[in-house]
C-alpha cells in the first residue's frame, strides 16, 4: 500500500506511522528522517537543506520533494510506503502525484487523524521533558511524575520546551490549517481520504486505522 498520513501537531502521527508501517510491512518515510539521512550522508540535497536550516529558513519544496522522490525509489519502498510529514502543502501533494504517475503508480489512501484542537493543545502543552535525558518524557495529565517537576527515572528537573507552550502550539495549528489542511480537500476530490478519530490509547487508534484501511481497500 502507498499511504499518506496527515493530521495536526499532537495527533500522534509519528507513533501511529511506526505501528502502521510495521503492521503493513512497508517503510515509514518521515520528513525528519529524510532531512537527517541526507544531511548525515552529505548528499547534494542534504547540503542544500543544511544551508537553509543554518540560515533559519524553511527548506524549499523542491529540496524536500527531491529527497522524498529518491527515498520512494529505494528498493524497500518498491511494494509501498507510508509518508509522514510529506506532502505538507498543495505544491508537494501535486508533485507527489506527478512522481507516482511517472512510475505508473498511485496512492491507495490518505489517512487523516482527527483530533479536536483543544485536545491538541492539552496534549502538547502538558508535556514535560527531563533536562538530563530528553528521552524521559512525562505529561501533567496523562503521565505525571511521582513528584512534580522531578523525573521518575533519573531525578532530573522536568521542564516545558518553548515549542510546547500554548501560544506556540496555537501558532503551529494556524500553520497547519493554512498550509497542510488544504491537501485533505485535494485528496478528498480523488476519493482517497480515510478519516479516523485519533483519541484513545495508541493501540486503539492503530486498530481503528487498520480497520479503516482494510475497509477502504475492500
Amino acid at each position: 500500500m502507498r499511504i499518506v498520513l496527515v493530521g495536526p501537531p499532537g495527533a500522534g502521527k509519528g507513533t501511529q506511522a511506526a505501528y502502521l508501517a510495521k503492521n503493513l510491512a512497508i517503510p515509514h518515510i518521515s520528513t525528519g528522517d529524510l532531512f537527517r539521512a541526507n544531511i548525515s550522508q552529505g548528499t547534494p540535497l542534504g547540503q542544500k537543506a543544511q544551508e537553509y536550516m543554518r540560515a533559519g529558513q524553511l527548506v524549499p519544496d523542491e529540496v524536500t520533494i527531491g529527497m522524498a522522490k529518491d527515498r520512494m525509489h529505494q528498493e524497500d519502498a518498491g511494494h509501498g510506503f507510508l509518508l509522514d510529514g510529506f506532502p505538507r502543502n498543495l505544491a508537494q501533494a501535486k508533485a507527489l502525484d506527478e512522481i507516482l504517475d511517472t512510475d505508473g503508480l498511485k496512492l491507495d489512501a490518505v489517512l487523516d487523524l482527527e483530533v479536536p484542537e483543544d485536545e491538541v493543545v492539552k496534549r502538547i502543552a502538558g508535556r514535560r521533558m527531563c533536562r538530563q535525558d530528553s528521552s524521559h518524557i512525562f505529561h501533567v495529565i496523562y503521565n505525571p511524575p511521582a513528584a512534580e517537576g522531578v523525573c521518575d527515572v533519573c531525578g532530573g528537573e522536568l521542564y516545558q520546551r518553548e515549542d510546547d507552550s500554548e501560544d506556540t502550539v496555537r501558532k503551529r495549528l494556524e500553520v497547519y490549517h493554512s498550509e497542510t489542511e488544504p491537501i485533505i480537500d485535494y485528496y478528498k476530490a480523488q476519493g482517497l481520504v480515510v478519516t479516523i478519530s485519533a483519541l484513545g490509547k495508541v493501540a486503539e487508534v492503530t486498530e481503528r486505522a487498520m480497520a479503516a484501511l482494510r475497509r477502504d481497500a475492500a
